[in-house]
């Protein structure tokens, strides 16, 4: 992919598009790789780069959810593992199968929660990967060495599925673009256009040059998750809210408190929660938090409540005890979670679809990573009753998602982080990667992985992406003052600094 290339595309003043999807998370790559799948011409605009929000800052799991099984959500479930089943097959060099381990500590959890993992094996049906089992006390410890034993009884072994978020959206951008699709980041809609009252287009902006251009579509499509409210609003500034955002804050530690290759399941927390604390590329990861906000915010900051209560949480399963100190990084999403009455941990995850009755903007709201083909199915199915497009069948539910180009040899750019000069120059060339942070938090982790050494890192990462981008010193200092200022984000703040 070539930002270029597209953006030349994408301003072309005599093309119209049968669709303008609006948002470059999993949702609007989904759906934009979907419609072109089916031969639709499709224009996906994104504010920033691919990814940039909620769609990086997951907790790197593609399931059915246990969680949901719990709240009585079936259909969902068993929807989302159908759908797991088949992002295994269409994308396994991004996901793969991971055992998880529901400790028990009272004689009555092993049974309990075996039942439980019992329906959600029966619900995966077909698509199941392995049977869950009771797994005695020197079982647990065997699988998870890190474990707190003081009581420990047994547990119950299910697996499910693991991935990494950031590396399939921009597997999906280069499959919808090998499909035709044109895919424009940093690129923010700020204007809808109407005829007769009815959406036909957009005007957006370049942000790398500040040119404006204007675009045609059959339909437009709102698929840009916490911020669904903000593009609605462009339509129709009376718009009632939509979302009702919540934040989900991750811990990262180092491997040696959780060595083995099984995740550690918390199925009930003092507040009703469910935590995972889950081996994740040589780190482990904890969280996530389902806290509640006012607003979604492009770099949304861990409250300290949400880190104590993690800590606290990992430091009771845990044998090693937990400090601050021990925190590589700290990465917080947000959920877009349709509005409802209550907390948001009890609203539902299942996806909506809106249309506007005056002016016929469809919005997407919702849903989760696992589900997001099939959300993109069914967007695209209404989008072609409402434009009066062709009513082309889906294509995607066994369709292949492209894997990444094997990038040129070379050393690593520091000893704690394998990031390569090679792997820089592919992000440029190939993953339209514009940015520092582009290639430190999203064509790689490692932003999230160890704010610190991605801090060190980021002056080589600058002048590798200066020269394949052709921009001079001063855009040099420039994004590594920036990069530095965000990763300051990522850090594990003090215990009296933070938010």
């Amino acid at each position: 992919m070539k930002r270029e290339a597209m953006l030349a595309v994408a301003a072309d003043p005599g093309r119209h598009w049968d669709l303008l999807v609006i948002g470059g998370g999993a949702t609007g790559l989904g759906i934009a790789l979907d419609a072109a799948a089916r031969g639709h011409a499709v224009l996906l605009a994104e504010r920033d780069d691919f990814a940039k929000g909620t769609s990086s800052r997951s907790t790197k799991l593609i399931h059915g959810g246990v969680r949901y099984l719990q709240q009585g959500q079936l259909a969902l479930v068993v929807e989302a593992l159908e759908e797991r089943g088949r992002l295994c097959r269409n994308a396994p060099h991004l996901v793969h199968r991971r055992a998880f381990i529901v400790p028990s500590y009272a004689w009555w959890e092993s049974p309990f929660y075996g039942i439980g993992l019992k329906l959600y094996d029966l619900l995966a049906g077909r698509h199941g990967f392995a049977p869950s089992r009771h797994l005695s006390r020197k079982e647990v410890i065997a699988a998870l060495p890190g474990i707190a034993t003081a009581g420990l009884s047994g547990g119950t072994r299910y697996i499910d599925g693991q991935f990494d978020d950031a590396r399939l959206a921009v597997a999906l951008a280069q499959t919808a673009a090998a499909k035709g699709a044109t895919l424009v980041n940093y690129c923010p809609v700020v204007a809808v256009r109407k005829a007769d009252g009815k959406v036909c287009g957009a005007v957006l902006r370049d942000a790398e040059s500040g040119t404006e251009f204007a675009v045609t579509a059959q339909v437009v499509i709102n698929a840009t998750g916490p911020f669904c409210d903000a593009v609605r609003r462009l339509d129709n500034p009376q718009a009632a809210p939509l979302i009702a955002p919540s934040q989900g804050t991750h811990l990262v530690l180092p491997r040696r408190f959780l060595p083995g290759d099984s995740a550690l399941l918390v199925p009930r927390t003092a507040d009703g929660r469910i935590i995972f604390i889950i081996p994740w590329q040589d780190r482990v990861l904890v969280g996530t938090t389902d806290t509640p906000v006012d607003q979604a915010t492009p770099e949304p900051r861990a409250q300290a409540a949400e880190i104590d209560f993690l800590l606290t949480t990992a430091n009771r399963y845990l044998a090693s005890p937990i400090s601050r100190d021990d925190i590589l990084s700290v990465f917080t999403g947000i959920r877009p979670l349709v509005s409802g009455d209550g907390a948001t941990a009890g609203l539902s995850r299942e996806h909506t679809l809106l249309v506007d009755p005056q002016s016929g903007l469809l919005s997407i709201a919702g849903g989760k990573w696992t589900t997001y083909r099939r959300m993109a199915e069914q967007a695209v199915d209404l989008a072609q009753r409402l434009g009066r497009l062709p009513a082309e069948p889906c294509p995607t539910a066994d369709l292949p998602i492209v894997a990444a180009s094997v990038a040129e040899p070379s050393p690593p750019l520091h000893p704690g982080l394998p990031l390569t000069a090679g792997e820089v120059r592919r992000a440029c060339r190939e993953e339209m990667a514009r940015r520092v942070e582009d290639v430190l938090a999203r064509r790689s982790a490692y932003l999230l992985l160890d704010a610190a050494a991605a801090i060190n890192i980021a002056p080589a990462v600058a002048g590798l992406m200066a020269e394949e981008l052709g921009r001079d010193a001063a855009w040099v200092e420039r994004e590594v003052a920036a990069f530095t200022a965000l990763a300051a984000g990522y850090l594990p703040p003090a215990a009296g600094k933070m938010a």
